[in-house]
C-alpha cells in the first residue's frame, strides 16, 4: 500500500513540477491531469501514446515560450488542431499543442488578389462559408471538411475529393509564417534567385537552412537520385517524406524555374520542421452553379477500376468509389440510410462522377456522353444523374465511409493501413490485381473507397489489432503493399501522410540514400529534435503504441443495459475511431455535439468521452472500472441528446452509455441530492404546493435562494420553478364541469395530457390550453 501511495505521490509531484514549468510564462490553459493525457493520447489513427502535458496556447507569444522552454528541456512538441489524422500524427509522448481553440481567426483577405490569411485553427467549411459572400473559396475539400483545420491541412498536404480540379493544399499555400525550432520568427514564401541568395547569407537559423537545402539540391548526383526514385512526376497525389523532389524544379536549381518556395516542403511535413501560426492561402471563383452528378453501378471493383478510365476522358470535376462494404454499413446508419434513395439493385461498387458546368446543358451533355461510353465498353448496369441537394446527399455519404466501417461488429474492423497509397490512374486496375493476390495470399478481405479519380483508392483490410496475429497482419499489408507502390512509382502516402504508420517504409519507397537527405533537412531545421519527432524520420516500428494492447481480453460487465448489438459495452465505446464529426461547430449546424458546440474544448467531445469510457473500463487492476470520479466528470456534460446517435457514422449512442455508466456507478456511491430531487421532482411538488407561498418566497429570496442552490447542488445563477397558487387538476375539478355543459351535444373529446410541469408550475398554460 505504502508503495502505491508513494507512486502516486511522485506522479501528482511530477505534475505540478511540470504544471509550475510551464505555467511560469504560459498565459493559455495547461492540463496535466489524467483525463486530458488519455482523451489526447489518441487521433483517428489506430495507435494511441500519452502525452507528458496538453497545452492551448491563447497567443504566438505562448508558442514562442514553449518552443524556446522545450528546447532546454528536450521536450518533443506535438502540434494538433482537430486531431483528424489517420497516420497517428498527433501520437506521441511530449507535450500536445492545440492551437484549436485560441488561434482560429480569419485574419485579412484580399478578393483582387484572391488571397486570404489564418490562423491554423480555422475549420474549411467555416471558412469557405466566409469566402462564400465574396464569390470565392479554398479549394481542397478534405471529407473531414466540418471539423479539419487549415494548420492539419498543411501538415498533411490535405486533399480531397475535387483535387482533380483543385490539387492540393500544397498546391495554394502561399505563405508559412511561425517559429522555427530555437524559437524565432520566421516566413516562408515565394523568392526570386536574388532573394534566395540574400537568405543563404544569414547568420541564423534560417540562412542555415536555405544554405542546407541550396547544397543538397545543388548536388547533380543528389538530383538525379531524387527524381528516380520518388514517386513519378504526373502522380499529383504524392506525400512520401519531405517533397524535395518538387523543390528541384525551382529558380536557384532549374532554368526558367519557378520561385523557390519552402511551402512546398512545409506542406506534407506534419509539425516536423516549425511551427506554423499564420498560413496565407489561394483563393478560387466558387465552382460553376449548374452540377450534375452521375452515379454508375458496377457489378465489381475491378469493372470500376477499369470504367474510372473512361470517366476520365469526360472532364469531370470529381470521381469517386463506394463498394458494397460501405453501402451495406450505411443500410444501419439513422443518418445515411436515408441517402439510398437513388442505389438501384445490389451494386457491388458505384462510381460517382460530378460534372460542374456554366449551363444544366453542358452538364446533361457531358453526362449522356460518358453514359454512352460506358455502355458501348458494357461497363455499368444503372445510370442515374442527380442533381440539386441530392448531390450533396451522396458525397455526404461518400465522406461519412470512414465512420461507417466503425459499424462492423466484433473486433475485426477495416484498418487504415493501406488508405492512402496512389499510383497513377492507368496502372490502378493492375495494381489492385496485384495487391488482390497479397490478400487473398493472407487470407483477407478489403474495403475500396475514395479518390479513384486521382489514382488514390482508401484500401481497409479487415483486421482484429486485438491479436498478436492482427498486428503480424497488420505490418505485413503495409510491407507487401510498399512494395506494389513502388513497383508502380506511386506514393504510399496520397493525402493523409506518413505518421507513426507509413514512416519506416519511407527508405524502401524512396532509397536509403535520399532517406539520408530527408533526416539531414530535419536535423538541420530541428538540431534537438523537438518539433513532432518519430514522424516521416526516425519512425518507430508500426506496430508499437497501437491503440490495443494485442493479447489483452476484452474485458465483459453485467449491464442493466441491453448491448448485444455491438458485443458488450466496451465495444460499442470503442465503434468511436476518433474521426471526430462531433466537432462540428455551432456555424457548421447540426446537432451533435451541444457540449462542444459551447465550449470548443476536447475533453466535451463525443469522442473525449469514448476514449475516456473504453481506457478507464478496460483497466485490469481494477475491481470496479464504473467507480471512476474522472469518468464520472468527463460524461457529466453529456446533455443525452442523443445527437450522436443519429449524426455520428460510426453510431457511439453515448446516452446509452452514460446511462449505464451513471447505473453503475451509483450503485457504488450515494445518489447526489441534485439527482434525487431532480428525479423525485414530483413529490418536492406536491410538498410545495401546499405551501406554495413560503416556497415561491424561499426560492426567489436574493439572502434564502442562493444558500439553498449551494446545498442542493445547483448554479446559483440557475432558476428553480415557481408552483402556482393551486394545482391544474384542481382548477380542472372547478371548472371543466361548467366548461364541458356549454358543449354542443355532438362535441367531440378531446384528451390533454397533465404533466407534472403543467400541473404544478406551468398551470396558466394548461389552463388557457382549455379555455
Amino acid at each position: 500500500m505504502r508503495l502505491k501511495d508513494n507512486s502516486a505521490i511522485n506522479y501528482m509531484t511530477e505534475n505540478n513540477q511540470l504544471q509550475s514549468l510551464l505555467t511560469k510564462e504560459f498565459k493559455g490553459e495547461v492540463l496535466t491531469d489524467n483525463t486530458s493525457k488519455t482523451i489526447y493520447a489518441t487521433d483517428a489513427s489506430a495507435y494511441r501514446q500519452f502525452p507528458m502535458a496538453v497545452v492551448l496556447p491563447k497567443d504566438y507569444e505562448d508558442i514562442r515560450s514553449i518552443i524556446r522552454l522545450s528546447g532546454r528541456q528536450k521536450w518533443p512538441l506535438i502540434p494538433r488542431t482537430a486531431g483528424t489524422s489517420i497516420a497517428g500524427q498527433v501520437v506521441g509522448s511530449g507535450i500536445i499543442v492545440d492551437t484549436s481553440k485560441y488561434l482560429n481567426k480569419i485574419l485579412e483577405i484580399n478578393t483582387e488578389e484572391k488571397w486570404v490569411r489564418v490562423q491554423p485553427g480555422v475549420v474549411l467549411d467555416e471558412l469557405n462559408m466566409y469566402l462564400k459572400k465574396y464569390g470565392l473559396f479554398f479549394g481542397p475539400e478534405t471529407s473531414t471538411s466540418n471539423r479539419c483545420m487549415i494548420g492539419g491541412m498543411v501538415g498533411n498536404n490535405s486533399c480531397g475529393a475535387h483535387s482533380l480540379v483543385y490539387g492540393s493544399t500544397r498546391d495554394h499555400t502561399l505563405e508559412v509564417k511561425g517559429f522555427l525550432s530555437d524559437g524565432t520568427d520566421v516566413v516562408f514564401g515565394p523568392l526570386t534567385k536574388e532573394e534566395f541568395d540574400k537568405k543563404c547569407g544569414l547568420n541564423s537559423l534560417e540562412g542555415k537552412i536555405y544554405r542546407n537545402i541550396r547544397e543538397i539540391l545543388s548536388d547533380k548526383e543528389n538530383r538525379e537520385r531524387i527524381k528516380k526514385e520518388f514517386p513519378v512526376p504526373a502522380l499529383h497525389r504524392r506525400n512520401t517524406g519531405y517533397a524535395v523532389d518538387l523543390l528541384l524544379d525551382t529558380e536557384p536549381f532549374a532554368v526558367k524555374g519557378e520561385p523557390f518556395n519552402f511551402c512546398r516542403l512545409l506542406c506534407g511535413s506534419e509539425g516536423t520542421l516549425m511551427f506554423s501560426t499564420e498560413i496565407k492561402l489561394n483563393l478560387v471563383n466558387l465552382p460553376p452553379a449548374n452540377k450534375g452528378l452521375l452515379v454508375v453501378h458496377h457489378d465489381s471493383v475491378e469493372e470500376a477500376l477499369k470504367a474510372n478510365l473512361v470517366a476520365l476522358r469526360h472532364q469531370p470535376v470529381a470521381i469517386e468509389l463506394i463498394d458494397r462494404y460501405i453501402l451495406e454499413c450505411t443500410k444501419t446508419s439513422r443518418e445515411h440510410s436515408k441517402s439510398r434513395f437513388f442505389l438501384e439493385g445490389d451494386p457491388g461498387a458505384l462510381l460517382c462522377i460530378e460534372f460542374a458546368e456554366h449551363s444544366q446543358d453542358s452538364v446533361t451533355k457531358k453526362a449522356n456522353a460518358c453514359i454512352a461510353e460506358m455502355k458501348q465498353n458494357k461497363f455499368g448496369y444503372a445510370f442515374p444523374i442527380l442533381s440539386g441537394g441530392d448531390i450533396s446527399k451522396v458525397w455526404g455519404l461518400r465522406k461519412a465511409g470512414l465512420g461507417l466501417l466503425s459499424n462492423v461488429p466484433g473486433d475485426a474492423k477495416p484498418q487504415p493501413v493501406i488508405e492512402d497509397t496512389a499510383v497513377s490512374p492507368e496502372y490502378l486496375p493492375a495494381y489492385i490485381a496485384d495487391l488482390n493476390v497479397v490478400l487473398e495470399k493472407n487470407n483477407m478481405s478489403c474495403v475500396y473507397y475514395a479518390h479513384i479519380a486521382t489514382g488514390e483508392l482508401h484500401l481497409r483490410p479487415v483486421i482484429d489489432l486485438k491479436t498478436h496475429e492482427g498486428v503480424d497482419q497488420f505490418y505485413t499489408i503495409a510491407y507487401e503493399t510498399a512494395k506494389l507502390v513502388k513497383k508502380y512509382k506511386g506514393s504510399i502516402s496520397g493525402e493523409h501522410g506518413d505518421g507513426r504508420l507509413r514512416g519506416e517504409f519511407i527508405p524502401m519507397m524512396i532509397g536509403q540514400e535520399n532517406y539520408e537527405l530527408l533526416k539531414n533537412i530535419k536535423k538541420t531545421w530541428d538540431p534537438n529534435g523537438i518539433f513532432n519527432p518519430g514522424k516521416i524520420t526516425d519512425t518507430p516500428s508500426m506496430r508499437t503504441s497501437l491503440r490495443f494492447n494485442p493479447g489483452d481480453p476484452t474485458p465483459e460487465f453485467d449491464t442493466i443495459l441491453d448491448f448485444s448489438d455491438t458485443l458488450g459495452i466496451i465495444r460499442m465505446a470503442e465503434k468511436c475511431n476518433g474521426t471526430a464529426d462531433c466537432r462540428k461547430s455551432a456555424i457548421i449546424g447540426g446537432t451533435m455535439c451541444p457540449s462542444y458546440q459551447a465550449t470548443r474544448d476536447e475533453n466535451t467531445t463525443t469522442r473525449a468521452r469514448a476514449n475516456m469510457l473504453r481506457e478507464m473500463l478496460a483497466k485490469k487492476d481494477v475491481k470496479n472500472p464504473f467507480n471512476n470520479k474522472e469518468l464520472y466528470s468527463i460524461l457529466d456534460l453529456c446533455l443525452s441528446c442523443k445527437g450522436c446517435k443519429s449524426e455520428c457514422p460510426s453510431g457511439v449512442d453515448m446516452a446509452k452509455l452514460k446511462a449505464e455508466f451513471l447505473y453503475q456507478y451509483y450503485k457504488a456511491n450515494r445518489v447526489p441530492m441534485r439527482t434525487w430531487l431532480i428525479a423525485n421532482f414530483t413529490k418536492s411538488q406536491v410538498i410545495a404546493s401546499k405551501v406554495s407561498g413560503i416556497y415561491n418566497a424561499t426560492i426567489k429570496s436574493k439572502m434564502l435562494a442562493p444558500i439553498g442552490k449551494s446545498i442542493i447542488g445547483f448554479s446559483k445563477e440557475r432558476s428553480l420553478p415557481g408552483v402556482h397558487k393551486q394545482t391544474f387538476r384542481r382548477w380542472l375539478d372547478k371548472n371543466l364541469g361548467p366548461i364541458n355543459s356549454t358543449c354542443k351535444p355532438d362535441a367531440r373529446e378531446v384528451y390533454l395530457f397533465v404533466d407534472e410541469f403543467t400541473n404544478y408550475n406551468d398551470t396558466e398554460i394548461g389552463i388557457t390550453a382549455v379555455k
